[in-house]
C-alpha cells in the first residue's frame, strides 16, 4: 500500500518523524511526501536521502502561498528543484486555490505560477500533483490548454468533473474525507480502480474517536491511515481489499515511476 500524498516535512512531525516513518515501513510499500513550501525543501531532500526507496518527494509552491514569495524567490526555488531533479518523482502540489485567495490580482498570480510549474514539469519530464480547492473547473481548463497528460488530482472532491478526469486519463487520489463525505464516496464508486490512488494528506485530516475529521492540533494524521481509506474503497466498490491494495499500489508505482 502506498500513501500517494502526505506532508512528512511538516513541523507536526519534528519530534518523532523517524519513529513515524519506521512505523510506516512496517505497513506500507512507500510514501510520497509533498513539499509545497520552499522553506521545507531541505527537510524533504534529507528524508529522501535517509529513506531512499521508501520515502519519495514531490516539490512545488502551494497556490495558497502565492503572496508569500517574490518572483525572485520562486525562481531560485525552481533552480533548486532542477538541480535535485533525480530526487523528485513529481512537481506539486500546484494549481489554484480560490478558497484561500480571493483577490482577482492574486488569483491571476496563482495562474501564472501554475503555468510556470506546468512548464517546469514538462522540462523535467515529471508528472503533476494538482491542488484545486474552489477552482477545479479552472484547473481542468488550464491542464487541457497546456496538454498535460500525467496528472494526479490530489484530494479530488469535484464529482461534476470526474468524466473530464477519466477521459483525459488523469488519476485521482482520495483520503480520509472518504469516511465522512457522501460526495467523495460517489466519486470512488464511479472512478475506474485503474485511475485511483490512495492518500492521507497527513498531518491533516486525522480521524477522531467519534469518526469525524479533526484539526491536526487535535488529531495528527499519519500515512498509515491510508489503510482506512483502502478498506472504505473496497467496501464501496465491492472489491477484496487485497485487490484494492494491489491495483492502487500499481497505479502509484506507474504514475510516479517508483523503482520499488
Amino acid at each position: 500500500m502506498i500513501d500517494s500524498h502526505c506532508h512528512l516535512e511538516q513541523s507536526d512531525y519534528e519530534q518523532d518523524r523517524d519513529v513515524v516513518i519506521q512505523r510506516c515501513r512496517q505497513q506500507l510499500r512507500a510514501i510520497i511526501t509533498s513539499c509545497a513550501d520552499p522553506r521545507d525543501f531541505d527537510v524533504s531532500m534529507q528524508l529522501v536521502r535517509r529513506y531512499g526507496g521508501f520515502v519519495f518527494a514531490t516539490a512545488s509552491v502551494h497556490p495558497g502561498y502565492v503572496k508569500e514569495f517574490s518572483e525572485g524567490e520562486v525562481n531560485e526555488y525552481i533552480k533548486r528543484i532542477k538541480s535535485n531533479r533525480d530526487s523528485l518523482v513529481a512537481i506539486g502540489e500546484t494549481g489554484l486555490d480560490y478558497d484561500w485567495v480571493k483577490e482577482v490580482e492574486w488569483r491571476e498570480k496563482q495562474r501564472e505560477l501554475f503555468v510556470q510549474l506546468i512548464s517546469l514539469a514538462e522540462l523535467l519530464q515529471l508528472p503533476l500533483v494538482i491542488h484545486s480547492r474552489g477552482a477545479a473547473e479552472e484547473v481542468g481548463e488550464v491542464l487541457e490548454e497546456y496538454g498535460v497528460e500525467r496528472v494526479q488530482m490530489h484530494m479530488f472532491t469535484t464529482r461534476s468533473l470526474l468524466k473530464q478526469v477519466i477521459d483525459n486519463g488523469w488519476l485521482i487520489s482520495v483520503n480520509t474525507l472518504l469516511l465522512v463525505s457522501k460526495g467523495v464516496r460517489k466519486i470512488v464508486r464511479d472512478c475506474p480502480i485503474e485511475q485511483l490512488m490512495l492518500e492521507t494528506d497527513a498531518p491533516w485530516l486525522g480521524i477522531g474517536k467519534d469518526g469525524k475529521i479533526k484539526p491536526k492540533d487535535e488529531v495528527r494524521n499519519e500515512p498509515t491511515a491510508v489503510m482506512l481509506v483502502a478498506r472504505k474503497v473496497a467496501e464501496i466498490k465491492k472489491m477484496d481489499i487485497q485487490e484494492v491494495d494491489e491495483q492502487t499500489t500499481e497505479n502509484a508505482k506507474r504514475f510516479f515511476e517508483l523503482n520499488i
